[in-house]
């Protein structure tokens, strides 16, 4: 019999960026439990500063058109929020340059070839052919600790998701082109758009879900004080 710590556990160590989804759509209730089970998130005073768009048919396609279109452009980037440092500091340069190294060594993206890398970004914008898309926008009235609440709402979809076969990929791309997202959703100026999210199921053949993803040991990051 499987303990609740383990099929937990599992829904967790099991949770990947997936960057290529098969076309099958998930039933429209499925992403309402997942969205109704992450909304359990704790939050400061139970705030609950969520807001969520979900797209799936020719809204989402019109709102990829979009945002591709300006990605192929070379339209600058316009971030409301700073989600990286700079420059990056050791050790997470190191840890940023390997994940991108990884991932273009197994699509066959070699140094130099900025124009796969291009055309590789860009696939977010497509929530990498995932058949439903999430954004997710927070009152822009909130400070930095409703911005923490709203962390741990995003990985509940993730292990939600998981626990029902399906697959995630939270994408911080999007906040790049807020501007088009708010044109095509109706989204005031009173809402920063802090990411999206690619919702379905895992293309278990593409290499981009394949390539292994290592994680800090818990001794480098954790310091017990145990007596």
């Amino acid at each position: 019999m499987t303990s609740d710590w383990q099929v937990v556990d599992r829904a967790i160590t099991s949770r990947r960026s997936i960057r290529r989804f098969l076309p099958t759509l998930p039933e429209r209730q499925v992403v309402r439990d997942i969205l109704t089970v992450a909304g359990r998130a704790p939050s400061g005073t139970n705030m609950q500063p969520w807001r969520v768009y979900a797209l799936a048919g020719p809204d989402k396609a019109a709102l990829s058109q979009a945002l591709l279109a300006a990605h192929q452009a070379g339209q600058p980037h316009e971030s409301e929020y700073d989600y990286y440092p700079a420059p990056f500091p050791e050790p997470y340069l190191s840890r940023r340059r390997k994940l991108g190294w990884d991932l273009y060594g197994a699509l066959g993206i070699g140094k130099g070839e900025r124009g796969r890398m291009h055309a590789q970004h860009g696939r977010n914008y497509t929530f990498f052919d995932a058949p439903v898309g999430l954004i997710f926008t927070i009152e822009r009235a909130l400070k930095i600790g409703s911005w923490l609440d709203y962390g741990m709402f995003l990985q509940n979809i993730c292990i939600a998701a998981r626990a029902r076969g399906l697959d995630t990929c939270p994408q911080a791309a999007f906040a790049h082109y807020h501007r088009i997202i708010r044109a095509q959703l109706g989204i005031g100026d009173g809402e920063v758009v802090v990411c999206g999210m690619a919702l379905g199921y895992a293309d278990p053949d593409a290499p981009e879900n394949r390539f292994p993803v290592e994680r800090a040991g818990v001794d480098e990051f954790a310091t017990f004080f145990w007596r």
